[in-house]
């Protein structure tokens, strides 16, 4: 059912951050251009070109199947590694292009991490070893020097005092709103530059998405984070841009404030206002 757009803008607007517009001349971090992904003869995302800040939030907005996810994943090499996927364009990162054949992979998703939407702690370790299990895997051994990451990371991913007498304990053994800023955690520990988020709340309650919005908002300062979320008072709360996709192709891209209160195509303001999606 539809809801009024009136009701709709209204909502919306109470939901952005109050106070100074973030600056919209920010530099970019990532740059998309002219990005087809496929699924084997499933043509996800077309002819896409978008740019995504230095310390800025950017949402992802659409409808279920719309290519959000896919992009998300061509953002780190995620996808090439679905069999049967590939795409076509260039991902620059800080200019270059990660999908240029002497870049390692690897070394892309360390700098350019990523969280998925349901939370995915590994099973058989604790909490301490999920969250050093990347610095392990490129052989750091440093008893002492590990120790300290493990607690920054969780007292950046806002878990320190949570756990910080359990860490032995399985990273499972915690509630789903704490398993997903462990993996949170778990990513921060390698020192990403970029942060992608792939619906990080959908599977949350109301308290734990609250924490991870606000988990977000704060990581801005050292991250630049790209979010794709179905939530559109979420997208509206925490990001300074929003991008609206729709059959794969991007309709309409620009700061927050403006796609929810004055969207420049008619097909943003049916999708946020309720009438299809």
């Amino acid at each position: 059912m539809s809801v009024p757009a009136a009701l709709w803008t209204q909502a919306l607007s109470d939901a952005l951050p109050k106070g100074k517009a973030m600056d919209s001349a920010a530099p970019e971090r990532l740059h998309v251009e002219d990005l087809h992904a496929y699924f084997g003869r499933v043509h996800a995302v077309r002819g896409l070109s978008i740019g995504f800040a230095t310390h800025r939030i950017t949402a992802i907005i659409g409808p279920s199947g719309c290519g959000k996810s896919t992009l998300l994943r061509c953002l780190n090499r995620m996808h090439e590694v679905v069999p049967g996927a590939w795409m076509e364009g260039r991902v620059l990162f800080d200019g270059r292009d990660i999908y240029a054949s002497d870049v390692d992979p690897v070394a892309v998703r360390r700098r350019i991490g990523m969280v998925f939407q349901r939370p995915n702690p590994f099973p058989t370790m604790s909490i301490y070893d999920n969250v050093a299990a990347g610095l392990r895997l490129v052989g750091f051994r440093d008893r002492r020097a590990l120790d300290g990451i493990v607690e920054r990371s969780l007292r950046e991913a806002a878990l320190w005092d949570e756990v910080k007498d359990v860490l032995g304990k399985p990273g499972t053994s915690l509630s789903g709103g704490q398993q997903q800023r462990l993996c949170i955690a778990r990513a921060l520990a390698v020192q990403p530059e970029v942060l992608l988020m792939d619906e990080p709340a959908s599977a949350l309650d109301p308290a734990s998405t609250l924490k991870i919005e606000e988990l977000a908002k704060t990581l801005r300062a050292t991250l630049t984070i790209v979010i794709v979320t179905h939530n559109m008072q979420q997208a509206a709360r925490v990001s300074d841009s929003t991008a609206f996709m729709l059959a794969g192709e991007l309709i309409e891209f620009g700061p927050t404030a403006e796609i929810f209160t004055r969207p420049k195509e008619k097909r943003t303001e049916d999708y946020i206002t309720g009438r299809f999606g």
